[in-house]
């Protein structure tokens, strides 16, 4: 057949079908132009072969995930979840936690970094102050970060306007804080490059203004799953956190992308640049010491009510084993450490070292996914969907913060917005047949805080007159979590309820083990197994 027959067929052949025509090649095609063609058709085949085996994997995964038993952690920002959730791996399975615990180290250092640089921050406003004022005492800037932003940094609240009493001395800084303050400069680089690296750059937004909001805490609809906040333009300081499906290893040696680019990476990131990190920490140690114990800095800091040993990620105090170049954390720096969830974080527990329960499916027992999700408004509306097939919760109520109120909405105390979300989770229909297990959080933090004089009564009117201690104040709480649960769940169920302090891995660890074997055997018993 001569080229002009077959140019004639291929027209012919166009005619009657359509698709063909689409894809037949031009009637003028040189050999160049073929060799493109057929590289880009073959290029565009493997590239729908891979998304077709894509989509096998995660078929056969839903499949698999479908019968397991799935665990939801959930509670305001910084009530202690993703701190549940490292005690979770650190006691069930602890190859995977001894494979991941070095990386651990550059999100401590950054703790300890980011604890110096706000030290450092207060110091420089005081200097300055002081240079330019006869009164070197300051509120906070704007431009700080809040008491109860959810990157867990130091108290800084205003002091009270109604004091009469006499202003305090000033300051006695000398040039050795001017010093000190030059030469832990480098730390800025340091904490900003570990940030771009573990993810902190990416934020959240801040809720409207109250004039643009309902009087509820949660809107009209008085719903805190719904993204009330969804549309604010507002852009709340940049924190440290981790995007949702990213692992730590993952964050701080994958490349970094920039525009939709991948950027080359910062000089001191990678393997060898995080080493860096460790060399410049540990050359700044000495000088962190003694600006951490220098008496003049303590004033400072107690005068703008800047309590750094209650945030979380608080390493001041362990300076010199931290700040050399062969440390490695330990179990507790690990589970002390200050990640922010962003998201919602998926975690497949393999229980490595733990009993068997006869006749049981493996899946029940060996084997677990835990969801960590957010827990500041913005993430809330990410919740429902993980509600629909979820065996269990693990709710966290921090205790400690009866007296403070959320970083989103300065009008909601804590405690109270707790409250909120439990009395919505156990009302909520589609966790009817759900177990839920409550963890009254931070008892550590309250019972420093009522040691130092802070009354319940005040923050917490219908505690009355009861004994101002630690003891009293849980087992109230207990009760009134304890109350709700009862009368606003769908259907009668248990209720578990727990005191605890999940940085204190010891004692967690005996909580946690009552914890799974009352999930395992209540599910075992819906499950008709037992």
């Amino acid at each position: 057949m001569t080229k002009t027959q077959q140019l004639a067929r291929v027209h012919t052949r166009s005619i009657d079908d359509p698709l063909a025509a689409a894809i037949a090649p031009p009637p003028d095609e040189t050999p160049e132009q073929r060799e493109t063609r057929l590289a880009q058709e073959a290029e565009a085949k493997r590239i729908s072969d891979d998304i077709d085996e894509r989509i096998r994997e995660e078929r056969a995964l839903w499949k698999k995930k479908k019968g397991l038993f799935k665990l939801l952690l959930l509670g305001q920002s910084e009530s202690g979840k993703s701190t549940v959730l490292k005690n979770f791996q650190l006691n069930f399975a602890p190859q995977a936690w001894q494979e991941e615990r070095i990386s651990w180290r550059a999100v401590i250092q950054l703790n300890l970094v980011r604890s110096v640089n706000l030290i450092l921050d207060a110091l420089a406003e005081e200097l300055a102050a002081s240079n330019s004022s006869p009164s070197p005492i300051r509120p906070p800037s704007a431009g700080r970060p809040d008491p109860n932003s959810a990157d867990s940094s130091p108290t800084a609240t205003e002091p009270s306007p109604t004091s009469t009493s006499a202003p305090p001395a000033p300051l006695a800084f000398t040039s050795k804080h001017a010093l000190l303050k030059l030469r832990l400069g480098p730390l800025r680089q340091v904490e900003a490059d570990l940030k771009q690296r573990l993810g902190a750059a990416s934020s959240e937004t801040d809720p409207e203004p109250h004039s643009a909001r309902s009087p509820s805490p949660y809107g009209a609809s008085d719903a805190p799953f719904e993204s009330t906040y969804a549309h604010a333009r507002n852009v709340r300081s940049q924190d440290l956190c981790l995007r949702s499906g990213r692992s730590l290893r993952d964050a701080l040696f994958a490349p970094q992308q920039e525009g939709g680019r991948i950027r080359a990476a910062s000089p001191v990131m990678g393997r060898t640049g995080l080493d860096d990190v460790t060399e410049i920490v540990a050359g700044c140690g000495e000088d962190v010491r003694a600006l951490w114990e220098d008496e003049v800095v303590r004033e400072m800091l107690k005068r703008r009510k800047m309590q750094m040993e209650e945030s979380g990620g608080y390493f001041l105090d362990d300076v010199e084993r931290i700040a050399t170049r062969t440390y490695e954390p330990s179990d507790d720096d690990v589970v002390r450490a200050r990640l922010r969830t962003l998201g919602v974080q998926e975690y497949s527990l393999n229980f490595e070292n733990t009993g068997e329960y006869p006749g049981v499916d493996r899946s029940i027992s060996k084997e677990w996914i835990i969801y960590d999700v957010g827990g500041s408004r913005t993430s809330r509306a990410a919740w429902l969907p993980y509600f629909e097939d979820a065996n269990a919760i693990l709710f966290l109520a921090p205790i400690s913060c009866f007296d403070e109120t959320l970083a989103e909405d300065k009008r909601v105390n804590r405690l109270e917005d707790s409250f909120i979300l439990w009395k919505s989770i156990v009302s909520s229909k589609l966790l009817a047949k759900c177990i839920i297990i409550l963890f009254l959080n931070k008892y550590d933090l309250l019972s420093k805080k009522l040691r130092a004089g802070v009354r319940i009564n005040k923050y917490l009117s219908s505690y009355g007159d009861r004994e101002n201690t630690a003891p009293v104040l849980a087992k109230y709480l207990h009760h009134k979590f304890r109350d709700q649960h009862k009368d606003f769940s769908p259907e009668p169920r248990s209720f578990y309820g727990y005191v605890t302090s999940v940085v204190d891995t010891k004692a967690t660890s005996s909580t946690l083990a009552s914890v799974r074997d009352a999930l395992v055997q209540k599910h075992l018993h819906k499950a008709d197994f037992v």
